[in-house]
């Protein structure tokens, strides 16, 4: 069974944006950017919600001639990646290799999990929030950026307990620390 796997780089404080929606403290450097493109390189599919892909659909075209190749690597992983989007308001999509679907279907959800030849990634906190509601999430990746911004869109929702498994730590030069947590979801426990 494949794994859903909940990635977002976020404040010390827990927001992936602050309170006037600026996620530009978030960008990351090129080491964080090789990690996270090695977090991303066995993921087959995302999901995101409306907002997560209307960011991110810049990638589909993104000229990275003069750019690091961590910066290409990441492009070539997204636009490779099936991705389904979920949302009720956006009328199409633009990008290669991705749906619509308007409902976040759990059972879908939970279906595409036993199906899968690769784990999945959810991109998105509404979304994710969601998922974890469902007990869908098996694990949690949070990159967190040493910055307090005080206030903003949360990155873990708030009205759910998660009992999690600390997995992973690690420490860039940057001052980012990468958390990865199994959550009590996990077929493995």
């Amino acid at each position: 069974m494949a794994r859903l796997i909940y990635s977002a780089i976020a404040s010390l404080d827990g927001y992936v944006a602050d309170e006037r929606g600026n996620w530009d403290w978030s960008r990351p450097d090129e080491e964080v950017h090789l990690f996270v493109n090695d977090l991303m390189r066995p993921l087959g599919t995302h999901l995101y919600g409306r907002r997560m892909y209307e960011i991110l659909l810049a990638w589909e075209d993104m000229d990275t001639t003069n750019e690091p190749s961590c910066i290409a690597d990441f492009k070539e992983l997204w636009r490779n990646a099936e991705k389904i989007v979920f949302s009720r308001t956006l009328g199409s999509v633009s990008t290669s290799k991705t749906r619509l679907e308007r409902d976040f279907d759990v059972d879908a959800v939970r279906q595409l999990k036993k199906s899968a030849g690769h784990d999945i990634l959810i991109g998105g906190p509404e979304l994710a929030a969601q998922a974890i509601n469902a007990g869908l999430v098996d694990e949690i990746h949070l990159l967190l950026a040493p910055v307090a911004v005080g206030g903003g869109k949360d990155a873990l929702p708030r009205d759910v307990r998660l009992d999690l498994e600390l997995r992973a730590v690690r420490h860039f030069g940057n001052g980012t620390v990468h958390l990865s947590y199994q959550t009590n979801a996990s077929p493995d426990r």
